[in-house]
């Protein structure tokens, strides 16, 4: 891991850019810290300079109201990183199969399931290298999308005590069965009228998720209409359980 830049925000928060490898990501942590702080992975869809100001107003939260870390990195084949000719011949696939109504499960399977294959080990690898800094010792959680990198990282990565998933994506049917694997504490957030996700699928996800404590929470509106207390109610549900 290099960092390759920083800089000190206004609420005291320290802002790193860094490279692991080929990937880029930052990292937050709090102003001031009397020990080492849990750490929050922050799942999203896109590049980081596209969802920057939604990952930073999240992060910053954590850091400066609760004391937690927290990282994204930039997705394969989305922001700076090289394209995939089969992710975009894919999500031309579904966004035409969408419009005309017809099925899209190996669509969606062509789309999704080789992003959660590349993307989880890099979280595995990006997991590594922040938990060796010393200002930064776990647990860990996950928070966001996509939400199949998110079920597979909770079902296979025992440093992950808790998640907050956004049932905004599509997954694959074949990852129902890894939900089920799922035993951590979890946080699930669904918009109702999602215009890209279906509402019964998402319901059945999170029947499917094999945790024992888990809380769904519905509110009215679109992808981007999450209100915005749902930020600090899923921060604090990280602070029942990664403290």
């Amino acid at each position: 891991m290099r960092f390759t830049s920083e800089q000190r925000l206004d609420d005291g928060v320290l802002e790193r850019e860094f490279t692991l490898g080929e990937i880029p990501g930052i990292l937050w942590t709090p102003g001031s810290a009397s020990a080492p702080t849990p750490l929050i992975l922050l799942g999203h869809p896109g590049g980081l300079r596209q969802m920057y100001p939604r990952l930073a107003g999240r992060a910053r939260h954590y850091a400066a109201e609760y004391g937690f870390a927290a990282a994204a990195i930039e997705l394969f084949g989305s922001g700076d990183r090289p394209r995939s000719a089969a992710a975009e011949q894919a999500r031309a696939d579904l966004r035409r199969a969408m419009e005309a109504g017809e099925p899209v499960g190996e669509i969606v399977d062509a789309l999704v399931l080789p992003l959660v294959e590349k993307a989880v080990p890099e979280w595995q690898a990006t997991m590594d290298a922040l938990l060796s800094l010393p200002e930064i010792d776990g647990p860990v959680g996950y928070a966001g999308g996509v939400i199949a990198i998110g079920i597979r990282l909770a079902a296979v990565e025992p440093r992950i005590s808790a998640a907050g998933f956004f049932a905004g994506s599509f997954v694959p049917a074949t990852m129902f069965e890894e939900a089920r694997q799922v035993t951590i504490p979890l946080q699930f957030l669904l918009q109702w009228d999602d215009e890209g996700n279906d509402r019964q699928s998402a319901l059945d996800l999170f029947d499917a998720l094999g945790s024992k404590e888990k809380t769904l929470h519905a509110n009215l509106g679109g992808h981007t209409g999450v209100p915005q207390f749902e930020v600090d109610d899923g921060a604090r549900f990280f602070a029942r359980h990664l403290r």
